[in-house]
């Protein structure tokens, strides 16, 4: 079951990665923005890892405090729910 788990915090971590190397894309080429409202969904959503990712290899909102702040707690506060949820299903 924990598998599935995995799974999610996987594919919902290449999302976060895309979105920042899609904003980032559009922020070059001022075309249509990813909202930062979405960005903080997908982090809470177990995310945070992904995009913390692309903020550092895109180098896209790394100066911005909200950022800085916000999604290195929230990849602490995914970590902390992952392995909750996985010693939760093996007991």
């Amino acid at each position: 079951m924990y598998l599935w788990i995995l799974l999610y915090f996987a594919m919902i971590n290449l999302i976060g990665y895309i979105i920042m190397w899609r904003d980032k894309r559009a922020a070059q080429s001022i075309h249509w923005r990813i909202s930062e409202k979405l960005i903080f969904q997908i982090a809470l959503a177990g995310g945070a890892a992904g995009i913390y990712v692309g903020m550092r290899y895109f180098r896209h909102k790394t100066q911005k405090l909200r950022f800085k702040i916000g999604i290195p707690f929230l990849v602490v506060l995914n970590a902390g729910c992952l392995v909750g949820a996985i010693l939760y299903l093996q007991r």
